[in-house]
């Protein structure tokens, strides 16, 4: 700290040490920058048995000279001479080893000048010695923040806390009390099992049947990985309690329990990489999960064209919070969180918190709402203008539904942890000049001088950040909570699983209603459906060229009917009745399989597919513009009849 001498005042001297001296004023703060007496009378402490064993006479008068100088005239300093201290240090040498004391580095002799007069000079004197009113108050002067001795670490560690090198905040808290921090604790380890239970069930689900969960909805499986291992960080910060985020109590050198700061802890390192890096990576993903749902409702890009781009998605998702997190490692920005017991940043730095926080998460929404508001506006204009069977307008109606719900459900608390970091970056000063003023007295230091406005932080906005920090994660599980869902892990508990299970979600979705199709399709076009057929050897497993439909008919029952002619073939599952668009106007039924509306006769009784041609981003071209082709699985069924042909479809 810089001493602006012209700002000082004198003041009588209370130091015991000092007493019966040829000066009886003195001016803190002093040359070693001790900001009051009792600070510079601890600090000579350990000098005291040296002093009076009178190791050496110019002992006691060279420490008074630096711990309560003489008070001289404003804008003038007395040091004294460097043949003083070099005297005081010989002779009492071999006594300060007995007693292990070091001579202190701020103490050196080289840095007095090079002189031979006694102290005080002559000229020190001639101002008066006596305190006049005015001097003999207590200086009225800010002096800013002074670290307590108590709160003081190793220069080598990098610390620093309001300002000062070297210094750390205290440990657990310094705003609340052991009771509100309890009571949070358990509130918070409570809060990260049940996101654990549901993220960790959602990742789970996946595997169960990974073919379920497609573009554009595969981001919310990601999306639950990521908050897997928050939630999994505050429930270790919970278990372990101070004993990552804290430095331990130094009694010997006088210091207290102080917050962990910068990576020499590696826990504490290893609690900040996984928490920052897959809390920004969550936000990340779920503005791929927006982008994803543009593409499919806007530019009506299908399942496998969004699914080209997913080492795209990968690569931002967790690229930008990887950069992020190693460069905070790099600018030493780890702080612990005494409340949660984890490691994070912008807890005491306010700038870290601005520009690495607060600002990525701030941007994200952004962004996010922005697209997820133009696919919830283009989807709505396909389902106004468009006409679809009710079928799929229900459809369409309850994944928008879903999209919205689960949107709002994330949208939610993460707004809420945005405002509280907000009001934590706004108030944090205020808050720190309230703890001055309550706490300056009992750790010694100067207090603040003129305080306008004192405020204490909340411990209920502290206890929602945590909350909602954690319930983010949670809606990925409303999202698998189905009866699908149901059915599937009774299925895998009780080992009923077939091994062709893999692919019994894409023979489902390629007997229902192609729903993409419904929203890619010009108007006034048919809906081309697809099917397996009814073949007794062999089946078609061609999937739809889009995947959109896949987050609601999964749920869908589907419907069986079985041949007449045969009572041993397995049964075949057909789609919705279909409506063809001829010059009567008559409803039409499709027979075994559902077969599209063509113009050429069928051949006996199969599975029949027609081949659609290459669209942009999956979607389906008519029918009418592709050369039909028939293809026959296995052979003809046993009783060999031929399928009814009416002439104008089969």
């Amino acid at each position: 700290m810089t001493i602006k001498w012209l700002e000082f005042s004198c003041e009588p001297i209370r130091l015991r040490m000092c007493q019966d001296l040829p000066y009886n004023t003195t001016f803190m703060p002093n040359l070693l920058n001790h900001y009051d007496q009792q600070t510079a009378a601890l600090a000579m402490e350990p000098f005291h048995p040296m002093v009076n064993l009178v190791c050496s006479a110019d002992l006691r008068m060279f420490l008074c000279a630096l711990y309560a100088p003489v008070c001289t005239e404003y804008g003038r300093l007395s040091m004294p001479c460097r043949s003083i201290c070099q005297r005081a240090k010989g002779e009492c040498h071999k006594l300060m080893e007995v007693f292990g004391v070091a001579w202190p580095d701020d103490m050196e002799c080289s840095r007095f000048p090079d002189c031979n007069k006694p102290y005080p000079r002559a000229e020190d004197l001639l101002t008066s010695s006596e305190p006049t009113d005015q001097s003999s108050k207590t200086v009225q002067r800010d002096y800013g923040f002074w670290c307590p001795r108590e709160l003081k670490v190793d220069p080598d560690l990098g610390y620093t806390f309001m300002g000062k090198k070297d210094c750390s905040a205290p440990c657990p808290s310094m705003f609340f009390s052991q009771q509100e921090l309890a009571f949070t604790r358990y509130f918070i380890g409570v809060i990260s099992i049940v996101c654990l239970s549901s993220t960790l069930f959602t990742f789970l689900t996946f595997l169960i049947d990974v073919t379920r969960f497609r573009y554009p909805e595969r981001p919310i499986i990601f999306y639950a990985v990521c908050y897997v291992m928050v939630s999994l960080v505050f429930f270790l910060g919970f278990l372990l309690e101070d004993r990552v985020a804290c430095n331990a109590v130094s009694p010997s050198q006088f210091r207290a329990s102080t917050i962990t700061q910068g990576s020499h802890n590696k826990v504490c390192t290893l609690f900040f990489m996984v928490l920052y890096f897959f809390t920004m990576a969550g936000s990340v993903w779920w503005v791929i999960l927006t982008i994803t749902w543009f593409l499919a409702a806007v530019p009506k890009w299908g399942s496998e064209a969004i699914e080209k781009k997913a080492l795209l998605f990968h690569a931002v998702a967790w690229g930008l919070p990887g950069a992020l997190t190693v460069t905070l490692m790099a600018l030493n920005k780890i702080e612990g969180d005494g409340i949660s017991g984890v490691c994070f940043i912008g807890l005491y730095d306010i700038d870290a918190l601005r520009w690495f926080v607060l600002a990525p998460l701030c941007f994200n929404v952004a962004v996010g709402i922005s697209l997820l508001l133009v696919g919830i506006v283009a989807l709505n204009r396909v389902r106004m203008e468009i006409p679809l069977e009710k079928e799929n307008q229900a459809k369409l109606v309850k994944f928008m539904i879903r999209m919205g719900v689960f949107s709002v459900l994330y949208l939610i608390p993460l707004l809420t942890v945005i405002g509280c970091y907000i009001y934590e970056h706004t108030y944090r000063k205020i808050w720190e000049t309230t703890w001055m003023e309550e706490n300056c007295r009992s750790y010694h230091i100067p207090c603040p001088f003129k305080v306008e406005r004192t405020s204490k932080p909340l411990m209920v906005l502290f206890l929602i950040k945590y909350v909602m920090m954690l319930v983010v994660g949670i809606p990925s599980v409303f999202w698998v909570g189905s009866k699908k869902t149901c059915f599937e892990w009774a299925s895998f508990l009780h080992g009923r699983r077939r091994k062709d299970g893999v692919n019994e979600s894409r023979q489902v979705l390629q007997e229902q209603p192609d729903f993409a199709q419904s929203l890619l399709r010009e108007p006034n076009t048919p809906v081309i459906r697809k099917s397996r057929g009814t073949s007794t050897q062999g089946t078609s497993t061609h999937a739809s060229s889009t995947h959109l439909a896949a987050l609601d008919d999964l749920e869908e029952p589907v419907r069986t009917h079985r041949h007449p002619a045969s009572s041993r073939s397995k049964p075949s599952y057909h789609g919705s009745l279909r409506r063809t668009r001829d010059n009567r106007g008559t409803p039409e039924h499709s027979f075994h399989g559902s077969m599209p509306h063509l113009d050429h006769p069928l051949s006996t009784h199969s599975s029949l597919h027609q081949i659609d041609g290459h669209s942009r981003g999956g979607s389906q071209q008519d029918v009418s513009q592709v050369p039909p082709t028939l293809i026959t699985h296995g052979t003809t069924s046993s009783d060999g009849r031929v399928a009814e042909n009416d002439g104008t479809s089969a």
